[in-house]
C-alpha cells in the first residue's frame, strides 16, 4: 500500500465486492444488528483491508519485539524463552491462613505470589481500631505488624519468589515490613524482587482506599522510588494501575489514557524532587484489566506500549531503553463475572487470559469462577491457575512472538486507541496534570459516564451477558464458597495486644518520634518507617503518625 496505483485498486476491488458480492448476501441474509461495537463502545467495521492501515509504517510504528517503540513486546523473543510470571492474588483471614494457601498456589505451579491485604490494613487501621470491625480479614489478609509479616512468608524464602503486593496508600510501611521480614531470613534488600502497587492516584480516580492529601502521597512515592534505586534495585517501585481504572466502568482507550496520565505525573514529580528519569524509570511497571472483547484487548496492550515508549522518549528524553519499556501485570476482569450460572466463568477467563498473553503480558493473575459470590475456594483457583497453563503450553499461541502482528483490524484497531488515548492525556495535560484533573473530578466523570452507558446497553439487551440477562436458567445455590470466620478480628486484636506487651515500647516511641520529625522536614521517610517495622511498631501506630503530620484526604464532590 506504497503507492497511488494499489490505493486506487484496492479501492476499486473493494467497491466490485460489495456490489457484486456484499449487496446480494445482504438482501438474502441482513446482518444481525445496524450496528456494531466493540467491548468498551468503539465501532467495528464489517471488513478490514490494507486501506484501514495505510499509513503504517512497520519500522516507526511496529519494530521488532525488544526495541523501541516495542509495540511487539518488550523481550527480543517473548515467551519462547520466558514464560510470563503466573501470579496467583491471595490472601484472606489471618497471616496463617493465608501462608497456607501460598504454600498450596506454589505446590501447584505458581511462580510468583500476590498479596491481597484486608480492607482495615488498605487504609492504615490496625484490627482494634473502631473502623475495622468486622472488616478483619474479609477481602484479604490482616497484617498489623512485622509478627504477621514474619508469619505470612514463614517457610518461603524471599530469595526465591517473586512477590507483588497490592497496598497503595500505606504501602511504604508494607515495603518496609517486607525488607524486615528478609533481613530476618538473611536475603538482602538487593536480592528482593516484586512489586508494590503503590498507585495512589488511582484510588482518588476509582478505587477508595486513599488516606493522606495528594502532595504528601506523591512525596511517599518518589521517597520510595529514591529509597529502592539505592537499595532494593530488583524491586519494581509502583504498578500503576489501569485495572481498577477499568472495572469503575471506564473504556479501553480510558483505561489506557488514564493510566499513562497518572504514569506522567508519577515522572513529573520524581523528576521535581531531583530523580534522574533514568535512574527510577526501569523500575516503573502498570497494571491492566483483561476484559472480554478478545481483539480490542490485545490491540490495547500493544498501543500501551508504544505509547508510553514515545513518550518516555520524546517528553523526558529517557536514554536508557529500560525506562522505554511498558512493562505490565494483567489481571481478568472481575467486574465481568457473574453470580449467575458461575461455570460461565472460566470460559470468559480463559478468553481473558488469552488476550493477555496475545497482548504480551509480563504477569497474569487469572480469577476464579466463584469471585462473584465469594473469595476462592482452593479447587477454584486451581482452575483459574490450570487455565493459565493451559493456554502456556496447549494453546501454542506462546510459539511465536506477537501473532496477530499484521492483522488489518488488530493493527487498526491498535492505532485507534493510542490516537483517543492520546486524545485524553492532552486534555489532561491542559488542565494541568492528572492530580489536578483528579481533584476537579474529571477522570472520574469520563469513567462515570462510560459506566453509565455500558450498563444501559446490558439493561437493554445491547450487550448480551450470557446467564444472566440472556439464556438464564433455573440454579442450584453454589456450594462449598469459603466463609472467613468471624472470630478472625477477635484473634488479631489478641496478637495485637500480646505484641504490646512483648515488645519494647520505649523503643517504640522513639522511632515513631524520629518518624515524625522525618515526615516534618523533607527527609526520605522510608529508613525511619523502617526502624519502626523492626521495632514492632503497628501499621496503625505508624500511619497514625503521618495522618496526624501530613492530614487525610477529601474526596471531591461531582455535581
Amino acid at each position: 500500500m506504497k503507492n497511488d496505483e494499489n490505493v486506487k485498486a484496492m479501492k476499486d476491488s473493494r467497491e466490485k465486492w460489495e456490489e457484486s458480492t456484499l449487496d446480494k448476501a445482504l438482501s438474502r441474509f441482513p446482518e444481525r444488528k445496524e450496528e456494531f461495537k466493540s467491548g468498551s463502545g468503539l465501532e467495528v467495521e464489517r471488513l478490514y483491508t490494507p486501506l484501514d492501515i495505510d499509513g503504517l509504517n512497520y519500522n516507526e510504528d511496529l519494530g521488532f519485539p525488544g526495541q523501541f517503540p516495542y509495540t511487539r513486546g518488550v523481550q527480543p523473543t517473548m515467551y519462547r524463552g520466558r514464560l510470563w510470571t503466573m501470579r496467583m492474588y491471595a490472601g484472606f483471614a489471618t497471616a496463617e491462613e493465608s501462608n497456607k494457601r501460598y504454600k498450596y498456589l506454589v505446590e501447584q505451579g505458581s511462580t510468583g505470589l500476590s498479596v491481597a491485604f484486608d480492607l482495615p490494613t488498605q487504609i492504615g487501621y490496625d484490627s482494634d481500631h473502631s473502623l475495622s470491625q468486622g472488616e478483619v480479614g474479609k477481602v484479604g489478609v490482616a497484617i498489623d505488624s512485622l509478627k504477621d509479616m514474619e508469619l505470612l512468608f514463614d517457610g518461603i524464602p524471599l530469595d526465591k519468589v517473586s512477590t507483588s503486593m497490592t497496598i497503595n496508600a500505606p504501602a511504604a510501611v508494607l515495603l518496609a515490613m517486607y525488607i524486615a521480614v528478609a533481613e530476618k531470613q538473611g536475603v538482602s534488600e538487593e536480592k528482593l524482587r516484586g512489586t508494590i502497587q503503590n498507585d495512589i492516584l488511582k484510588e482518588y480516580i476509582a478505587r477508595g482506599t486513599y488516606i493522606f492529601p495528594t502532595e504528601p502521597s506523591m512525596r511517599l512515592i518518589t521517597n520510595i522510588f529514591e529509597y529502592c534505586s539505592k537499595n532494593v534495585p530488583k524491586w519494581n517501585t509502583i504498578s500503576i494501575s489501569g485495572y481498577h481504572i477499568r472495572e469503575a466502568g471506564s473504556t479501553a482507550a480510558q483505561e489506557v489514557g488514564f493510566t499513562i496520565a497518572d504514569g506522567i505525573a508519577y515522572v513529573d514529580a520524581a523528576i521535581k524532587a531531583g530523580l534522574d528519569v533514568d535512574s527510577f524509570a526501569p523500575r516503573l511497571s502498570f497494571f491492566f484489566n483483561a476484559h472480554n472483547d478478545l481483539l480490542e484487548e490485545v490491540a490495547k496492550y500493544r498501543a500501551a506500549r508504544r505509547l508510553w515508549a514515545r513518550i518516555m522518549k520524546e517528553r523526558y528524553n529517557a536514554k536508557n531503553p529500560k525506562s522505554m519499556m511498558l512493562k505490565f501485570h494483567t489481571q481478568t476482569g472481575g467486574s465481568t463475572l457473574t453470580a449467575q450460572q458461575p461455570e460461565n466463568n472460566i470460559v470468559r477467563v480463559a478468553i481473558q487470559t488469552l488476550a493477555a498473553v496475545l497482548g504480551g503480558t509480563q504477569s497474569l493473575h487469572t480469577n476464579s469462577k466463584d469471585e462473584a459470590l465469594a473469595l476462592p475456594s482452593e479447587k477454584s483457583v486451581r482452575t483459574a491457575l490450570r487455565t493459565q497453563q493451559i493456554v502456556a503450553h496447549e494453546s501454542g499461541v506462546t510459539d511465536t512472538i506477537d501473532p496477530l502482528a499484521g492483522s488489518y483490524f488488530v493493527e487498526a484497531k491498535t492505532d485507534e486507541i493510542e490516537k483517543k488515548a492520546m486524545e485524553y492525556i492532552e486534555k489532561i495535560d491542559e488542565i494541568g496534570g492528572a492530580p489536578k484533573a483528579i481533584d476537579m473530578g474529571y477522570i472520574q466523570k469520563e469513567i462515570m459516564d462510560a459506566a453509565y452507558r455500558y450498563q444501559k446497553s446490558i439493561e437493554s439487551g445491547e450487550q448480551i451477558v450470557v446467564g444472566m440477562n440472556k439464556f438464564q436458567s433455573e440454579e442450584e445455590p453454589v456450594k462449598d464458597l469459603l466463609k472467613v470466620d468471624p472470630k478472625v478480628g477477635e484473634m488479631q486484636v489478641e496478637k495485637i495486644n500480646q505484641l504490646k506487651v512483648e515488645r519494647n515500647n520505649d523503643e517504640v516511641e522513639s522511632k515513631l518520634k524520629a518518624l515524625r520529625n522525618a515526615c516534618e522536614s523533607d527527609e526520605n521517610v522510608m529508613p525511619y518507617i523502617i526502624d519502626a517495622v523492626k521495632e514492632y511498631a503497628t501499621l496503625g501506630e505508624i500511619c497514625g503518625v503521618m495522618r496526624e503530620v501530613f492530614g487525610e484526604y477529601e474526596q471531591a464532590v461531582m455535581l
